[in-house]
């Protein structure tokens, strides 16, 4: 498995059977300058946690060049229908459910936040509830992107029910917990082999670094990858 990492909660995730972009914040992204086009070549998948414009700015442009399936909860796939997505690439579940993608599976999980698409005049266009995401595959580790959350004591149960082995963790405070807390969630509640921090250092007002979190889990056997914004690393 290969990761490349665009920025705040941005992934792509490659496979020997997949391509998949986990909230493709490609657009408008202060992190990521390299615009949408090349992330989205060759795509099969562009999964969604959560309707906010940091995490589906891009989607809409990504899903039109690469004819990718777009996996979300049923809010998020028809809000996108509306803007002009095929109802034909869309593939909804919602908290609990797991889907089958081809080659992998997703099952959407609790997370603790909200979710909604700004209009005009404050106007918010509700999207669902949030989630996080498990993605199981049959020759790679399991891999659990928790979108945008806080601590939560059923993260219990998803360590008992899935195993992730790899862990993709906001950590910016504010908006998400912050790094000492999603440190000690990472250790109370799972045995990630690796854990890659996001949701940071996007914005003035979320923390900048990923300190606290590496400080936090010093000593827990647990590896803390930090790639560089478009950087690949392999798991």
């Amino acid at each position: 498995m290969k990761l490349t990492w665009y920025g705040h909660s941005a992934f792509c995730v490659e496979t020997t059977d997949a391509k998949i972009l986990i909230d493709p914040y490609l657009i408008g992204n202060p992190s990521w300058t390299g615009g949408w086009e090349e992330p989205a070549e060759g795509v099969t998948h562009v999964l969604l946690t959560h309707g906010h414009s940091d995490h589906i700015s891009g989607a809409l442009e990504v899903l039109g060049k690469s004819g990718a399936m777009l996996v979300a909860n049923f809010e998020v796939c028809m809000y996108l229908v509306g803007k002009g997505v095929s109802d034909k690439k869309i593939n909804p579940g919602n908290i609990g459910g797991t889907i089958d993608c081809g080659g992998f599976t997703t099952t959407f999980v609790q997370a603790l936040h909200s979710s909604s698409f700004p209009g005009d005049k404050g106007q918010n266009t509700y999207l669902g509830n949030p989630g996080g995401l498990v993605l199981h595959f049959q020759e790679d580790k399991t891999l659990y992107h928790m979108g945008d959350t806080d601590i939560f004591s059923d993260m219990a149960l998803i360590n008992e029910l899935h195993e992730p082995k790899i862990g993709i963790v906001p950590i910016g405070d504010r908006f998400t917990m912050g790094g000492a807390v999603a440190a000690l969630a990472c250790r109370r509640f799972f045995q990630f082999e690796t854990v890659i921090p996001s949701h940071f250092g996007t914005f003035p007002i979320i923390d900048q670094t990923a300190d606290k979190f590496v400080a936090g889990l010093e000593g827990s056997g647990v590896k803390v990858a930090l790639p560089e914004i478009g950087g690949t690393i392999s798991l």
